[in-house]
C-alpha cells in the first residue's frame, strides 16, 4: 500500500508497471482495487497509477474534501507531488466526469482521454442513484449483483463514505459536460455498457455528437463496469486507444465477438 499526504489528508494509491504513464479514477462504486486487472494488462507497457479519491478506498473520509472541483484539484497535486508527466487518463462515472474536468483546466497534463460510462447531461444518471447511500443497495440497482464474484472488491467498495458518494452523484447530477467536451483538443475515446442502469448508454451518441475528437463504442454484454463486464474487450479497446492516432480504427473487431465474453 502506498499513500501521500495531500492538503493534509491521506491520499492511497497504487502503481505498476513502466512505460508511459497512465491514471485510472474509480467511479461511485469502489476504488482503486477495481482497475486490478487493467493495471495486470498494461503493466509491461504504462507506468499505471490509481488512486482513492476523497472519501473513497483507504483516503481520507472527510466530507467536505469531496467534489469534482476538488478532486480535479486533488489529481493535480497527485501527479506534482509524484513527478508524473502528461498522462493519459482513464475515468469511470464519476472519475470520468472528474478527468474532463482535468482536461480542461490542465491542457497541457493530458495526452489521451477514455471515459467510460461518463454522464454527459446530469439527466443520464439513474435517479435511484441518488438515495442508494450503501454499496449494498447499489448493488442492488446493478441488478442484484456486482460485476465479479471478488470479496476484495465488494470490501473495498463498502469503505466509501456514503454521504460523499450521494453529495457527489448529487452534483454530477446537475453538471453539463457538453461545452466542456467542446473545449478537449487531445483524443477522446468513450465506452459504455449496452446494458448499464446507472448511466445510460445512449450517452454515447450525444457524445459523438458534441465533441469532434472522440469516438464511442459500446459494449454489447456490458453493465456499469464494462472494465470488469467485458474485461478482454475493454482492455484491447484501451490498448489499441494508447498506441493509434487514428480513432476511426477503433472498433469490435468480429473476431473478438466470436472469441471473447
Amino acid at each position: 500500500m502506498s499513500a501521500i499526504v495531500i492538503d493534509g489528508g491521506i491520499i492511497h494509491y497504487e502503481s505498476w508497471g513502466r512505460g508511459g504513464p497512465l491514471i485510472l479514477l474509480h467511479g461511485w462504486l469502489g476504488s482503486w482495487r477495481y482497475w486490478m486487472p487493467t493495471m495486470e494488462e498494461l503493466a509491461e507497457q504504462h507506468r499505471t497509477y490509481a488512486l482513492d479519491l476523497w472519501g473513497f478506498g483507504d483516503s481520507d473520509k472527510s466530507t467536505n474534501r469531496h467534489g469534482v472541483e476538488k478532486y480535479v484539484d486533488l489529481l493535480k497535486a497527485f501527479m506534482d507531488e509524484l513527478g508524473v508527466a502528461p498522462a493519459a487518463l482513464v475515468g469511470h462515472s464519476l472519475g470520468a466526469t472528474v478527468a474532463v474536468k482535468f482536461a480542461v483546466a490542465n491542457p497541457n497534463r493530458v495526452t489521451k482521454l477514455m471515459l467510460v460510462s461518463l454522464p454527459v447531461v446530469g439527466e443520464a444518471i439513474n435517479r435511484r442513484l441518488f438515495t442508494a447511500g450503501s454499496t449494498s443497495r447499489l448493488g442492488r440497482l446493478l441488478g442484484g449483483r456486482w460485476p465479479v464474484d471478488h470479496e476484495e472488491v465488494l470490501a473495498e467498495a463498502e469503505k466509501a463514505n456514503e454521504n460523499v458518494i450521494a453529495l457527489t452523484v448529487q452534483a454530477c447530477a446537475e453538471l453539463d459536460l457538453r461545452e466542456n467536451l467542446r473545449q478537449i483538443k487531445v483524443p477522446l475515446l468513450a465506452v459504455y455498457g449496452e446494458k448499464d442502469n446507472l448511466v445510460d448508454p445512449t450517452q454515447a451518441k450525444l457524445l459523438e455528437n458534441t465533441a469532434s475528437n472522440v469516438r464511442s463504442i459500446t459494449l454489447p454484454e456490458s453493465r456499469h463496469f464494462p472494465m470488469l463486464d467485458e474485461a478482454s474487450k475493454f482492455h484491447r479497446l484501451l490498448r489499441d486507444f494508447l498506441v493509434t492516432d487514428d480513432l476511426e480504427s477503433l472498433t469490435l473487431k468480429e473476431e473478438w465477438r466470436r472469441r471473447t465474453h
